[in-house]
């Protein structure tokens, strides 16, 4: 009877460490993302710690939710957004920035992911009409930025109540992102690759609504793994 129990409990043992391994590898495994532009490709990669975005963006990619939507949105020093299903095949002359896909997704912020240049994070509605921070349920943002000095660094820290890690202190004097932003919206990946891409599209000449003059699109998006 003995052996019987020890041979079940080295079995169960086993599976368990299998099932501890296989856990593991899950949880560094980050899905990485090839966003197909107009202007060259941005590989990202998407946050595990905020599932219901990182499986929304994969879902919407998967479906072509994204194939030929334009960056409506673009400042320089700041970010480009896309994302809007409104804006495929859009005309000069109309109002982008507030189609979707018919839902918006709880907000997942977490205070490690911040925006740091290359940031993939999510649009939302303004906090008057948004008070839970609800992200849109498809439109993103990439962050450009532009580098801060200890001074301003300081200004946000006390302005926020937030103090800002040694890592985000060097990375936004340094590097650069948006400081503002943290807190306020969902930071689910980062770029990778393709940072020259975000630079280019920052820099196009925009019009009415930060919209660029001439069309930049995303062609499509590819999961990659």
């Amino acid at each position: 009877m003995k052996k019987k129990f020890a041979f079940i409990f080295s079995i169960l043992f086993f599976f368990s460490g299998i099932m501890f391994l296989s856990a593991q590898n899950n949880k560094k495994t980050e899905t990485m993302v090839l966003i197909k532009t107009s202007k060259g490709d941005i590989q990202v990669k998407l946050y595990n710690e905020t599932p219901l975005h990182r499986d929304n963006f994969i879902k919407l990619a998967k479906e072509g939710f994204y194939n030929n939507v334009l960056f409506h949105r673009v400042i320089k020093d700041f970010m480009i957004q896309t994302g809007d299903p409104e804006s495929v095949d859009a005309p000069a002359d109309k109002q982008l920035g507030m189609g979707g896909p018919g839902y918006t997704l709880p907000a997942e912020i977490i205070p490690a992911f911040y925006h740091k240049k290359g940031a993939l994070s999510a649009a939302r509605m303004p906090d008057n009409v948004n008070p839970n921070k609800e992200s849109s349920g498809s439109q993103f943002y990439i962050v450009q930025g532009r580098t801060f000095s200890d001074v301003e660094i300081k200004t946000f820290e006390a302005r926020t109540g937030r103090k800002f890690s040694k890592e985000q202190w060097d990375t936004y004097k340094y590097v650069g992102g948006t400081p503002h932003l943290d807190g306020a919206y969902t930071v689910f990946g980062e770029v990778v690759k393709g940072l020259n891409v975000v630079e280019d599209i920052s820099y196009v000449k925009c019009g009415r609504g930060d919209r660029p003059l001439e069309d930049v699109k995303i062609i499509a998006i590819e999961i990659l793994n």
